[in-house]
């Protein structure tokens, strides 16, 4: 059976591992490094979080490792369970399940992320974009306060429109984005003002480009190879603010998205399989 890895945040349990049994003699740090060395080797990995265990149950360490593909995750745990890895002694490996019935929102991808997959199944020359409009909409009009007194360039404001090609697949997909960062004229230098400038532009072209992921499917087949489906605008969940629609009806046809809410993982929402072992609660 096919399946399909979005550029969003991997929330499924069959995408989630948990390694337990690690020694307590390496660093946490060093035992990061280990797993993802490991565990890199079966595909690509979102996450890598090393904890230490609950005093209940003695020294050491267990981890929780996320894969974009559940495949991926599901040979990860045939291949490396009751392995001793990197350690003298083995470790154990758990494929995670829902205890509870919960959805969630998924949450995109940051365009670096988005990149990183991209790269990762299409190659690094696979795939390209192309600015189509990188538009200035500071606010730069003299306004006046209470007392008179003008006052200037209020917000650094850019809007960019994208596409996303993957030419091998005959694929574009449209994605737009709005960065917006308000200045202080009392303390905005010009060099402040420039810099400030440079990053919501490239901000802006960032959340374009995660943008126009989010309207693409990676499509792994059975016997390996890659297909592409493209989803258009109105199939994804729009969490757009108000603010932002407004800008939108001002600014043309293209949809953006706001990633006010970063990146998350919803730890609390799994459990594992393993009768002699439980999860230490996590804060």
């Amino acid at each position: 059976m096919a399946e399909l890895v979005p550029f969003a945040v991997p929330t499924e349990s069959d995408k989630t591992l948990l390694v337990w049994e690690l020694s307590s003699g390496p660093t946490a740090e060093a035992l990061h490094h280990s797993l993802f060395t490991v565990f890199s080797q079966f595909g690509l990995l979102y996450s890598v979080r090393v904890f230490p265990n609950a005093a209940v149950a003695g020294p050491g360490f267990y981890a929780v490792i996320k894969f974009y593909s559940a495949k991926d995750a599901h040979r990860a745990q045939k291949a490396c369970d009751q392995k001793q890895l990197f350690q003298k002694s083995p470790v154990k490996v758990r494929l995670g399940t829902r205890h509870k019935v919960v959805q969630h929102q998924a949450l995109p991808l940051n365009s670096s992320r988005c990149q990183e997959l991209a790269n990762y199944y299409f190659g690094f020359n696979g795939w390209s974009k192309r600015i189509l409009e990188l538009q200035d909409l500071s606010d730069t009009e003299e306004r006046g306060n209470e007392n008179g007194m003008p006052l200037q360039k209020q917000s650094v404001k850019f809007f960019c429109a994208l596409e996303v090609v993957v030419p091998s697949h005959e694929c574009r997909s449209p994605g737009a984005g709005v960065a917006w960062e308000p200045l202080d004229q009392l303390e905005e230098g010009p060099l402040s003002f420039l810099m400030k400038r440079k990053t919501t532009q490239k901000l802006a072209i960032q959340k374009a480009l995660s943008d126009a992921f989010q309207k693409l499917l990676i499509v792994v087949l059975e016997s390996g190879k890659i297909a592409v489906a493209y989803r258009p605008c109105e199939e994804i969940t729009d969490a757009r603010s108000e603010e932002e629609q407004q800008d939108l009806i001002q600014v043309g046809y293209f949809s953006w998205k706001q990633y006010g809410q970063g990146e998350e993982e919803y730890l609390s929402d799994f459990s594992f399989e393993e009768e002699e072992f439980r999860l230490p609660e996590l804060d």
